[in-house]
C-alpha cells in the first residue's frame, strides 16, 4: 500500500517507523515530518496554514497523485478541524481509506465539556464537574468558594496538553479563572472552562484501536506530565513515559474494558458518530477503580514511543483493517518487555525556546530507538526546531535496565540549553522494587 501519515512530532516518527516494517507498505509519506521522518520516505510539506481547507485539498490532490491507499492522522488539531470528513465527501478521496474519527468524533478532545456530558450521558466513572463561560465568571468564582482542594480547571479546548492547572488554593483556583476566562489564558481554547473535582489516585494512559464496533487494547503506559523532577512545575507535552504499568493487571483493565472503553464505543454508536482510529484513555487508578481524566482522538506523546516499540503486530494489517471495520478479524500481541522514554526539551520550555540549535551525538551507535519531535535539517545538519526535540526509547526484561539503556543514549546526545527529567520511572520502579 502506499500510505500518508499527517503529522510532525515523535508520534509521527513512531508511527513511521513501525508502518515501515510491514510489508504491506509500499511507499511511506509523512508531511509535514521532520528531520527523522525523512529517512523512510519522502516528507511533503503539504500542511501549511494549521489545517485549514486550502490544507485538506493539497492533501487530497496529493491522495491521487501518489495513488495514495491510506491516511493515518496522527495529531489531534486535522481531526478536530475535519479532515476526514473532508476526504469522505471529496469526490477524488471518497474511497480512500482513513484511520481518524470524523469531526463529531473527534470532539471528544476538541471540548472537554463535550466529553463531560458523553460521559455522563453513557454512565462512564469520571470526576464530578461543572462549566462556566466568560459571562458566568462571577458564578464560577462563587462555585470555587465552596469547592474541595486541590480542584483542576481545564480549558474547554485544544491547549496542546497544557490546558490543564491542579490549584491548591481557593486564591489560586479564582486567580487561574480569571486568567482563562477573561484573559484568555490559552486563547480560544479557554472560552470555556470546565472546573472539575480532583481525583486522588496513580494516572496511567491506556490506549484503544476501535472500527467503531470492534475494538484492541493496545500496550498501556504512564507518562510524565510536569515539566520538573518529582512532578513540579508547570504541565508539558509529556516528558517522558514508561510501558507496561504494574498496577494495570488483569483485573484493572478488565474494569476498563467494561466501565470505560465498551460504553464509550456503544455510546459512539448510539449517537450515530463513525469512529475509526486511537482513543487515548487518561485514567486515573483510584483504590483500583478507573476514572476518566480526559479522552484524546489518537495516540499520545510520548506514550506512542513506548508503546509501538512493544507492539509485535503489524502495524498496517490493524490500521487497515480499522478504517474496512473488520478489526474483529484481527489480533493483538505485544512483548512482554519493559519500554522507557525519555523525552528531551529545550531550555525554556514549555515557555519560550529558541530553534535552530545544532544537535550533535545522533550518529552514535546505540541499543535504543531515538525519535524526532521538534528538528529540521538546515545545510546537512539537524537542529532543534521546537521545545520537544527529540524522545529515546529502550526495551529490556526489566524496566530499571530499560531506563539505564535509555538514559546511557540520552547522554551521548546535546545541543545547546539542552534539558531533560532524570526521574523518569522512578516512582514505577518504587511501586515495583523487582522493576519488572
Amino acid at each position: 500500500m502506499n500510505i500518508l501519515l499527517l503529522g510532525s512530532g515523535g508520534r509521527e516518527h513512531a508511527l513511521a517507523w513501525k508502518i515501515s516494517q510491514s510489508p504491506h507498505c509500499n511507499r511511506l509519506f509523512v508531511t509535514p515530518g521532520n528531520a527523522g521522518t525523512v529517512q523512510f520516505n519522502t516528507s511533503e510539506t503539504l500542511i501549511k496554514n494549521g489545517y485549514d481547507q486550502a490544507d485538506f485539498q493539497r492533501v487530497a490532490v496529493f491522495i491521487q497523485q501518489e495513488n495514495i491507499e491510506l491516511v493515518v492522522v496522527g495529531p489531534e488539531a486535522p481531526l478536530v478541524a475535519g479532515v476526514t470528513d473532508f476526504l469522505k465527501s471529496n469526490p477524488s478521496t471518497t474511497d480512500v481509506l482513513v484511520v481518524g474519527p470524523t469531526q463529531a468524533g473527534a470532539e471528544l478532545e476538541g471540548s472537554k465539556d463535550f466529553a463531560k456530558q458523553f460521559m455522563q450521558r453513557n454512565s462512564i466513572p469520571t470526576a464530578a464537574s461543572r462549566t462556566f463561560v466568560a459571562d458566568e465568571l462571577d458564578a464560577g468564582l462563587e462555585y470555587l468558594k465552596d469547592h474541595n482542594l486541590p480542584v483542576v480547571l481545564k480549558a474547554d479546548g485544544l491547549a496542546a496538553g497544557k490546558g490543564v492547572i491542579i490549584c491548591t488554593t481557593e486564591e489560586e483556583a479564582s486567580q487561574t479563572l480569571r486568567d482563562m476566562l477573561q484573559h484568555q489564558k490559552f486563547g480560544q481554547a479557554s472560552q470555556k472552562v470546565v472546573i472539575e473535582e480532583f481525583l486522588e489516585g496513580i494516572e496511567l494512559s491506556v490506549f484503544v484501536l476501535t472500527d467503531g464496533k470492534s475494538y484492541h487494547l493496545l500496550p498501556e503506559a504512564k507518562d510524565y506530565k510536569r515539566i520538573g523532577e518529582n512532578d513540579t512545575g508547570p504541565n508539558t507535552g509529556g516528558m517522558g513515559a514508561v510501558s507496561p504499568v504494574p498496577f494495570a493487571n488483569e483485573e484493572f483493565l478488565t474494569k476498563v474494558k467494561t466501565q470505560i472503553v465498551e460504553p464509550t464505543i456503544q455510546g459512539l454508536a448510539k449517537e450515530d458518530i463513525d469512529y475509526r482510529g486511537f482513543i487515548f484513555l487518561g485514567l486515573m487508578n483510584v483504590n483500583g477503580s478507573p476514572y476518566v481524566i480526559e479522552y484524546n482522538v489518537r495516540l499520545g506523546d510520548p506514550e506512542t514511543q513506548a508503546i509501538l516499540p512493544r507492539l509485535e503486530s503489524d502495524l498496517v494489517e490493524l490500521l487497515r483493517a480499522t478504517a474496512r471495520q473488520q478489526l474483529v478479524e484481527t489480533s493483538v500481541q505485544i512483548r512482554s518487555q519493559a519500554a522507557a522514554t525519555v523525552v528531551m526539551v529545550s531550555g525554556g520550555y514549555p515557555g519560550s525556546y529558541e530553534k535552530g540549535k545544532p544537535i550533535t551525538g545522533l550518529s552514535e551507535a546505540s541499543d535504543s530507538l531515538v525519535f524526532h519531535a521538534g528538528t529540521k535539517e538546515e545545510s546537512g545538519q539537524v537542529v532543534t526546531n521546537g521545545g520537544r526535540v527529540l524522545a529515546v526509547t529502550a526495551l529490556h526484561d526489566q524496566l530499571e535496565s530499560a531506563l539505564e539503556l535509555a538514559y546511557h543514549q540520552v547522554n551521548q546526545l546535546n545541543w545547546e540549553d539542552i534539558y531533560y527529567r532524570k526521574d523518569i520511572g522512578q516512582d514505577i520502579l518504587r511501586y515495583s522494587p523487582s522493576g519488572k
